[in-house]
């Protein structure tokens, strides 16, 4: 829900404006949502944020799918004095990438998360406390499921289109698969089938950093005054790094120093050089908004990804829909290399779907897709794809 507000020199003027965080509860016993591990979870709170207007038809639905440690808060303020929008907000509103005056958007929070969608630090009401480590195992497949339950209870039979980058791209590959009649098209951004070793092997070393900080306490440190700040800090300055490349460190930081021109010779100065501040401040930042059971549920989710293990060959799984595909991978990325997009790409190709691949060239990384200076090359894909797509519908 969106309500307008006067704008000032410092207001974006294409803003969604104030934005309200919404919630509805679903699954209530005895209809649990049974997760790929074959526990059972009920009710689940899915916390989310709509913007635009749903027409008269309902066929003009975007549903956006973040990232790993994103959240449904994607364009716009949700109060004025906010320091910042939404994770989105350059290419979420009036005349953007994905127009809210043409297009209603949705996002929601995962399953398993910490920003209003039932996850490890809600209570379970079979014990008053919060779940903590012992909330149930989930998979991509079980946040899908969620979402698409949303969906269906905003009334909405099939979406215009889906969308997503890194973990949100697999969500969509897993929309695409699951439910090939709910959706209309689907954009899949710096993602991939699956996660590669290397990708694996860094999430380890990040809940490996997690699990041994003392604080962490088995993963019962609600209620305590130290959480596990340590950990949690670690494993996202682990993971920031993936999200980066070479040039982009290079260009951004290079070796200089962040607090005088010559080294100190001194093993106790943790942050010498420019990078390893950045590190830290990322690591800093990421602790104030963010839950370690959470982190260690969702990484786990997006290692037991494998689009094909789950649902056959890509050419079979995918051919079952007649959406039209976007697939945009970028040239620094090596999280998900563009192997990864041409993997989708060709078994798109052999199931003769429908299908736009494009490699964008920037220096930015895995993050690209969420840097604002490399999103109008995004808009000039994402826009028109989704244009045409509405007028492929409307024409039927």
């Amino acid at each position: 829900m969106v309500t307008d507000i006067e704008h000032t020199p410092e207001t974006d003027p294409r803003s969604v404006g104030l934005v309200e965080k919404q919630s509805v509860t679903l699954f209530h016993p005895p209809h649990e949502l049974t997760l790929e591990g074959d526990k059972s979870l009920g009710p689940i709170t899915i916390a989310y944020e709509t913007y635009g207007q749903l027409n008269d038809a309902k066929d003009n639905a975007i549903f956006i799918c973040h990232a790993l440690t994103g959240d449904a808060h994607v364009a716009g303020r949700r109060r004025p004095e906010d320091r910042k929008p939404g994770w989105w907000d350059a290419f979420v509103g009036p005349g953007k990438g994905i127009d809210t005056s043409k297009y209603f958007v949705v996002c929601a929070n995962v399953l398993g998360g910490c920003q209003g969608t039932t996850g490890p630090t809600s209570i379970n009401p079979a014990t008053g406390k919060p779940y903590g480590i012992n909330f149930p195992f989930l998979t991509i497949a079980d946040i899908v499921r969620v979402h698409k339950a949303l969906v269906d209870y905003l009334g909405i039979e099939r979406l215009l289109g889906v969308v997503g980058g890194s973990l949100g791209g697999m969500q969509v590959l897993e929309w695409a698969a699951r439910y090939p009649d709910s959706i209309r098209s689907a954009v899949i951004l710096a993602s991939g089938p699956r996660l590669s070793p290397q990708g694996i092997a860094f999430n380890a070393v990040g809940r490996r950093a997690i699990f041994t900080d003392p604080r962490f306490r088995d993963g019962d440190y609600y209620g305590q005054e130290d959480k596990p700040q340590f950990g949690l800090a670690l494993a996202r300055m682990i993971a920031h790094i993936t999200y980066l490349s070479e040039k982009s460190i290079e260009m951004k930081f290079g070796r200089r120093l962040q607090h005088s021109d010559e080294l100190t010779y001194d093993l106790q100065r943790e942050t010498e050089f420019q990078i390893e501040s950045y590190l830290h401040y990322q690591g800093k930042r990421f602790v104030e908004r963010f839950d370690a059971n959470s982190y260690l549920l969702l990484t786990r989710a997006m290692d037991y990804f494998d689009l094909e293990e789950a649902h056959g060959p890509m050419r079979e799984s995918l051919a079952r829909t007649d959406a039209r595909f976007l697939v945009v991978s970028y040239t620094t990325d090596w999280l998900f290399p563009t192997s990864q997009s041409r993997e989708i790409v060709s078994a798109l190709l052999d199931a003769r779907r429908d299908v736009t691949f494009l490699e964008l060239d920037s220096p930015h990384g895995h993050d690209a897709f969420l840097i604002e200076s490399e999103l109008p090359m995004l808009h000039d894909v994402v826009s028109p794809f989704f244009d045409v797509t509405y007028a492929s519908h409307a024409r039927h």
